[in-house]
């Protein structure tokens, strides 16, 4: 019987711990409320023109700045490295603190801590990660592009020289950015990393850190790591990391429901960061894709500058695109009541006036002002010459407008002797006093700020004409 008593007694304890653990897993993390911290990316691989403009008009609108300096990409375990050209005076010019990003893209392992290096090991390092006919590599000098810089049959680099590669390539952009005066904020790593290889991510994580102390080593996590314990040793490695709840997975059809940031999710994964207990930021997506399939159904790519040259004229394209308003309520919650953990938000990223699928900055500085951006959409007759009339349609809101919309315009004591319709639109119907221009069968997108002429009407003499706009 006291047997007995004992087994049961151990049973209820092993029962009690069982829920002892689950509550400590779902526990409620503290939260706090006030304004966000809200920061940008720069990832534009290219520094033209209109990024250098768009970080000296809108930087300083951000606590900080995330700029993509270097990619590492692999062919056949060797590190290719391209080094992006970043402005680094323009950066200065903002006055806010600016975090580098290095991008690794996916690598099986393994991941090998690297040794003291002594003259004859880090001779062997160093020819290990170059091609014979280069000779080593001065982690200090520009790099090829990816496709000039692959080594062809080079020797697979041992992992341990990989590992000490990436530190000194993670030290090298951290001196050349201090070098340019840059109020350098933290050293971000963007790893592709498949989650069986978190505690192996580690190994990177721990000696990148030990080459740029005391700069902060910030990591890039996505939702599906959360619930794992190597994630947590990893974070607690890092000290801070940046969570990803936005997605580029493909869909499995074309019709297929489809989200970039679907906010509930985001939400949920929000608050499994918090009881973790390491501090974080949230990225948020401003972009978007055109993705297309084949008439049958197969995928054939997604593009983020519009339908490739070369998807076949039958392709299914549709867009996909963050949408704003919900976003933007996303962060009116979190800004009444967050984790205590959730340190800011990150956009994914800044816009420019050439971005094709990115946001245009109206959208992006509602948020910023903690609106939920409005459209305006207004129609105008402008009076060319005598008896000559444009009709234009101008985006005065803080979205895009992505519909098909029609215009009818009125008018009395004159006849229509000519018109046409302008780009995306047609002049559809007219009559002795009537006239309508309205989309083609795709929606046509007015950008935030934009200002289009659809069309022109010319009379037999002066008249006025009225507008009227329509959603169709």
């Amino acid at each position: 019987m006291k047997r007995r008593a004992r087994l049961r007694g151990s049973g209820l304890m092993a029962v009690a711990t069982v829920i002892a653990g689950w509550l400590l897993i779902f526990r409620s993390a503290p939260h706090v409320s006030g304004p966000l911290r809200q920061e940008v990316y720069v990832w534009q691989r290219a520094w033209t023109e209109p990024v250098r403009n768009a970080v000296e008009q809108y930087g300083t609108n951000f606590s900080a700045l995330a700029v993509l300096k270097a990619e590492v990409s692999w062919k056949d375990k060797e590190p290719q490295v391209t080094r992006m050209a970043v402005d680094y005076p323009t950066l200065a010019k903002t006055q806010r603190p600016v975090g580098i990003a290095l991008r690794i893209g996916p690598y099986p392992g393994p991941f090998v801590a690297p040794a003291d290096f002594g003259p004859r090991r880090q001779a062997k390092h160093d020819s290990a990660l170059a091609s014979p006919a280069q000779g080593p590599r001065d982690p200090n000098a520009p790099s090829p592009p990816r496709s000039a810089g692959a080594v062809q049959d080079a020797p697979t680099a041992p992992a341990e020289a990989v590992t000490a590669f990436l530190g000194d390539l993670a030290a090298s952009l951290v001196a050349q950015a201090r070098t340019n005066q840059v109020n350098l904020g933290e050293l971000q790593i963007d790893f592709d990393c498949p989650e069986s290889k978190l505690d192996g991510y580690r190994v990177w994580v721990e000696a990148i850190q030990k080459r740029v102390a005391p700069l902060p080593v910030t990591i890039t996590a996505l939702p599906s790591w959360l619930d794992t314990r190597a994630f947590k040793r990893l974070a607690a490695g890092a000290t801070n990391y940046v969570l990803q709840v936005h997605s580029v997975e493909r869909p499995k059809r074309f019709d297929a429901p489809f989200t970039l940031c679907d906010p509930r999710a985001a939400k949920r994964a929000v608050e499994r960061a918090g009881r973790i207990g390491i501090p974080f930021r949230v990225a948020l997506p401003t972009y978007g894709y055109t993705l297309a399939f084949e008439a049958g159904g197969k995928f054939l790519g997604l593009s983020a500058e519009g339908p490739r040259p070369n998807w076949p004229t039958n392709a299914q394209v549709r867009e996909v695109e963050s949408n704003p308003t919900e976003l933007a309520e996303l962060v009116r919650d979190w800004t009444t009541s967050r984790p205590a953990g959730m340190r800011g938000v990150i956009w994914y990223r800044l816009p420019t006036r050439v971005d094709n699928f990115n946001w245009r900055w109206p959208t992006l500085g509602a948020m910023l002002a903690a609106r939920v951006p409005q459209e305006v959409l207004r129609v105008s007759a402008r009076r060319v010459e005598p008896g000559l009339v444009e009709i234009s349609l101008a985006n005065a809101g803080e979205l895009d407008i992505s519909s098909r919309l029609a215009v009818d315009v009125r008018w009395s004591q004159a006849r229509l002797v000519a018109g046409d319709a302008l780009r995306d639109f047609e002049l559809a119907d007219r009559s002795p006093s009537a006239a309508r221009f309205q989309t083609r069968s795709q929606p046509s997108r007015i950008r935030a700020g934009e200002t289009r002429a659809l069309g022109w009407l010319r009379f037999d003499q002066d008249c006025e004409v009225q507008c009227e706009l329509k959603k169709m």
